[in-house]
């Protein structure tokens, strides 16, 4: 196999690099000072000027058509007769909480009741108010109505957000008209609140000094009754400084009501507690990087490491989920029902329960396989295939309604295929039908021509013979017109966090980039949860260079089979997987032309010091530690920037509110690249939108339309 290799280090030079301690850039790392913020204007001017153009204009006029259409799937939740949802489009930039009947929802025009208008919020209350969901309190009785929910909303779309109780009958904020009873309402903070009762709430936010840990999360949690002041409220628990974080929440099944405590002590350990009438907790004694779920009269552990259990001496592998009744567990039984177990192919993505039935999501080579099991039937609980589902492709499933029905929602799509929503009731569903009895209830329209596009998945070959699947989304004249031409391309990874990357329609990529002849490639590569716990856990901490290597071991399969060249070939990734793009440059700066870094992590001498960073030493290590010397700084793309090297051209984006991955690591890169004299880097900085980068359809279109202006001038015209 043709492979390039990767630049050795050495000691760059240190007017350039820094030594530990120095960094002429650390100024940029004051998010609003009015230095940083004019540095970003002028980069934002330089970048757009170079880029916003009629072809520009095009491409953000067709993603905001695409984001903006009024026939896309409006998806919902069920609470009680009302099925809601969260909608913007172009009139509504900020969006619309909403609601409407099943008897509506199925028709193509549904009948929507507005609860809450984000764009008219916004302008009431002067505030650039950005939605993060809603939270609805269960009635005791299943024919009560839903009264209450409590709301998220973020300025600017930053992770910090405040809560505030809204009433679902009569729509308005409750205690904001100075009548009748107090709301709860949590300052803007990062934390949340949870429903006990209709006058008692849990909170874990911040509530002055002391009280949150080392990466900024909430360390405390408390029960606040209705009309206490904040203040008041009972500490029912408190984790440690070092710890992540903890929160709490009630389980509100009718026959099962359980109060928990989530505790995180890190990324890849947390413990699960249930808190008794009593005031006494049960901390459900499994490892601690195993998942812990009580629905109903079962306990249901997914592992990430292998256990053994001395009391019966049973042995399980890690990526198993395993089975119990809650209150065997609770007097001391530890005979686990094992449900799931990984091979080389085959890993956990996900369970879901209904009324009488737990879902399995199973990826086989990154397809999707569901398996139904029935609790309790059986050893391993009668599992049985969902039949008629495609082979390849998105499967998402979601229940309906578990307290009431086996009935679930499955949203099926692919790279070229556009996302249908399917309605089943498992309980009607019987085994190994040549056909399921999924319902379509909606079909989102077709934003690009794909007929004659193909995808394929195939293997390359990592540099310790590992083998890394990848996807590949060819242009519909490959094989026709120029069979043997290379191909502009674009490869797209992610690779951390036990993050799967599996296929789903890309309605921006295939209008901006296939329709003009460019080649799309996603890669499965070490890092992610592909392959279930083993396969994250072969590139943590020191063996993070194994995802890099997997990433480059993929270019050079496309170079090498002749689907593009490295002139012709660009990359993108976001968050840590703006890390693997910024090894990418620093490491295989021969193998791309392009690519596209994305509110990436870049400093990592400094990442633990920065908003969320310290949460993420279990995924890289502590820099504070040798860690630095033994591996972290070979992976610290901000330090390993050399003089003389020629660079691909990249485009750094990221946001001002982005408050878990700091913005002064794209623009002290960006700085030193400049300064360098590094070839054609260019940066642009989006005010408002968190760590998605945007905040409404517009900055989306926007922010899009730039990474594909940007990727075409540089890689389309190479061919």
């Amino acid at each position: 196999m043709l492979r390039f290799p990767p630049y050795r280090y050495r000691s760059a030079d240190p007017d350039i690099a820094g030594s530990p301690g120095e960094d002429s850039y650390r100024w940029l790392e004051a998010v609003d000072s009015p230095e940083a913020l004019a540095w970003v204007e002028a980069q934002n001017r330089r970048t757009l000027a170079r880029f916003e153009d009629a072809e520009f204009d095009a491409l953000q006029t067709g993603l905001r058509q695409i984001l903006d259409a009024d026939d896309r799937i409006p998806f919902v939740v069920k609470r009680g007769e009302h099925y809601y949802n969260f909608w913007q489009d172009a009139e509504h930039p900020r969006g619309l909480w909403r609601r409407t009947t099943w008897a509506s929802y199925r028709q193509s025009r549904p009948a929507w009741e507005v609860l809450i208008d984000v764009d008219a919020l916004d302008a009431a209350e002067g505030e650039n108010w950005v939605w993060h969901g809603a939270s609805c309190l269960e009635p005791k009785t299943p024919d009560a109505p839903w009264e209450r929910a409590l709301v998220s909303l973020s300025r600017g779309g930053a992770d910090a957000d405040v809560t505030r109780e809204f009433d679902l009958v009569d729509k308005r904020w409750v205690g904001h008209d100075g009548h009748g009873e107090a709301g709860f309402e949590r300052p803007e903070a990062k934390g949340g609140m949870t429903w006990i009762d209709r006058d008692t709430v849990f909170v874990y936010t911040d509530f002055g000094a002391d009280s949150l840990t080392s990466s900024g999360y909430p360390r405390c949690v408390k029960r606040w009754r209705r009309g206490q002041p904040l203040s008041a409220a009972e500490t029912l628990f408190e984790a440690d400084r070092q710890d992540l974080m903890a929160l709490a929440f009630h389980d509100s099944t009718r026959g099962f009501e359980r109060d928990f405590i989530h505790h995180a002590l890190a990324f890849y350990e947390q413990r699960l507690i249930e808190l008794m009438p009593d005031g006494e907790t049960f901390p459900i004694e499994v490892p601690l990087s195993a998942q812990a779920v009580v629905h109903r009269e079962w306990l249901l552990v997914h592992l990430r490491d292998d256990w053994r259990l001395e009391e019966n001496d049973r042995s399980f592998q890690s990526g198993a989920l395993l089975a119990i009744d809650y209150d065997t567990f609770k007097r001391g039984g530890r005979d686990f029902t094992t449900l799931f177990t990984p091979d080389a192919h085959r890993s956990l993505e996900g369970f879901e329960w209904t009324r009488h039935y737990l879902v399995l999501d199973i990826l086989e080579d990154v397809k999707h396989r569901l398996q139904v099991l029935t609790p309790g039937q059986g050893d391993g609980w009668s599992p049985r295939p969902l039949a008629g589902l495609p082979a390849t492709g998105e499967i998402g499933v979601a229940a309906v309604d578990d307290e009431e029905s086996d009935e679930v929602f499955l949203i099926v799509t692919d790279y070229l295929t556009p996302t249908s929503l399917l309605k089943m009731d498992l309980a009607r569903t019987p085994s190994a039908r040549p056909e399921s009895d999924a319902e379509t209830i909606k079909r989102a329209p077709s934003f690009f021509e794909a007929d004659g596009m193909q995808v394929t998945q195939r293997f390359a070959t990592s540099l310790d013979g590992t083998s890394i699947p990848y996807f590949l989304v060819l242009p519909a004249d490959v094989g026709r017109e120029r069979p043997n031409a290379p191909l502009p391309t674009l490869l797209y990874g992610y690779g951390g966090f036990e993050i799967s990357l599996t296929p789903h329609y890309i309605a921006g990529a295939g209008c901006s980039w296939l329709s003009r002849g460019g080649a799309y490639v996603v890669a499965n590569i070490r890092g992610g949860g592909e392959y279930g716990p083993r396969w994250h856990r072969a590139a943590l901490k020191g063996e993070r260079h194994k995802a890099f290597e997997d990433f480059a071991a993929v270019a050079e399969d496309l170079v090498a089979t002749g689907i593009t060249t490295p002139r012709q070939l660009g990359i993108q990734g976001g968050s840590n997987g703006g890390l693997l793009v910024g090894n990418m440059i620093t490491r295989y700066p021969d193998h791309f032309a392009a690519a596209v870094c994305e509110v990436p992590l870049l400093d990592m001498q400094r990442y633990h010091q920065l908003l969320a960073g310290a949460s993420w030493m279990a995924e890289y290590g502590d820099p504070d530690s040798d860690d630095w010397e033994r591996f972290l700084k070979d992976y610290s793309p901000y330090h390993n920037l050399r003089e003389g090297v020629d660079y691909p051209a990249v485009l750094f984006t990221t946001s001002t509110r982005d408050d878990r991955v700091h913005p002064g690591h794209a623009r002290k890169m960006m700085a030193r690249m400049e300064a360098m004299n590094a070839g054609d880097v260019f940066y642009y900085e989006n005010t408002e939108g968190g760590h998605g980068g945007a905040a409404d359809n517009a900055q989306r279109a926007k922010l899009s339309a730039l990474a594909w202006r940007f990727l075409w001038a540089r890689l389309g015209k190479a061919g």
